[in-house]
């Protein structure tokens, strides 16, 4: 018998449908007293399993060789972490009208966190683009995301009441970076197992998120935050996600080419800097809100299921370019260990 799969013509990501019928169980059985004990300190857990198998499957020495094209990761990471965050700060001028104070919280959150490996890869290589610079610059957003992104938290998000404090900062470094780095220093000894295994400890990976997912939506069901949360607000917040969207798909091509990038570079940049990672947000929103998780990754959920939808048209339409090339140039020297290994992802199509 052949292995059932997931039909290609639909546009929605099975992994967002786990996602939104862990949202729905949340909402009809939400975890409480000491249910909810067990499910935060499991989440607290799940969260540092998954940034320590982020570290053990990281090679430092490849991801170095990709340096060597570094104005394409350069441009990347100041879309990722520059121009992103100033849009997410002039929208603050949507502020009470069309979002209200958790929402625009949320967005901004959005445009903070790292961008995405796994569909970057996969929609560079459906648009034949240079899937080896999608790599790097997925797999350097990431691993520079773990720093990055809390400080910009810290930054930004402190000024807005979200929740952000030294603790929260504190919780960062000993859930997130210290496991990183545990896997990194362990990598030489558990490397071949983690990539052996890829796709069972995705599995644990997309597990882990899930978990995450649930416990942030149970604290928010119970705190009773969602009655806050008005359709006309979800349809304000929509509208300004596709806006976001639009902006920094049309900026990364058309500014790529003004910085005089070949095409194939422009269509690795376009997807790499146009996108937020959820397999990243959902851990440190969690860390970083708490009890206000499920408002704050609301905008990431949405903002991710659109990117995907709307690159997976694009992506077939530059496929068709003329001008497309079969072979993309590489970013990275020849070596044994294959492209996709230093991905630094959860394995599944969302990213």
């Amino acid at each position: 018998m052949k292995r059932l799969k997931w039909p290609s013509w639909l546009p929605i990501d099975p992994y967002i449908l786990l996602l939104l019928g862990t949202v729905g169980l949340a909402a009809l059985l939400p975890a409480r007293g000491t249910g909810a004990e067990v499910a935060n300190g499991a989440s607290t857990a799940a969260i540092a399993f998954l940034f320590f198998l982020y570290g053990a499957r990281l090679s430092t020495r490849e991801a170095m060789d990709g340096v060597r094209h570094w104005r394409l990761h350069l441009t990347v990471l100041a879309c990722t972490f520059v121009l992103f965050p100033l849009l997410g700060l002039a929208a603050r001028g949507l502020e009470p009208v069309l979002l209200d104070h958790n929402l625009y919280t949320g967005l901004l959150f959005l445009t903070l966190v790292p961008s995405t490996v796994q569909s970057s890869i996969a929609f560079t290589s459906m648009a034949r683009g240079n899937v080896p610079a999608a790599i790097c610059a997925g797999s350097f957003s990431s691993l520079v995301g773990i720093v990055l992104t809390p400080l910009l938290a810290a930054a930004l998000l402190g000024s807005t009441g979200g929740g952000f404090s030294a603790d929260s900062l504190l919780k960062i470094v000993l859930q997130l970076l210290v496991p990183f780095l545990a896997g990194q220093l362990l990598r030489r000894w558990i490397g071949g197992f983690v990539a052996r295994r890829r796709k069972v400890l995705g599995y644990v990976d997309r597990g882990s998120i899930l978990l995450v997912v649930y416990t942030a939506f149970s604290e928010g069901m119970v705190q009773g935050i969602w009655h806050q949360v008005s359709p006309l607000r979800l349809g304000g917040l929509l509208a300004v996600e596709v806006v976001l969207l639009a902006v920094m798909l049309t900026v990364t091509w058309y500014g790529a080419k003004a910085l005089g990038f070949h095409r194939d570079d422009r269509v690795a940049i376009q997807f790499a800097g146009s996108k937020k990672s959820l397999a990243s947000g959902l851990p440190m929103a969690s860390v970083l809100f708490g009890a206000h998780a499920s408002l704050a990754v609301l905008p990431l959920m949405l903002f991710h299921q659109m990117q995907l939808m709307v690159c997976a048209v694009i992506a077939k339409r530059r496929s068709r370019d003329p001008q497309a090339e079969p072979q993309a140039r590489p970013c990275l020297t020849p070596g044994p260990a294959a492209a996709s290994r230093i991905a630094v992802g959860t394995g599944t199509r969302s990213g």
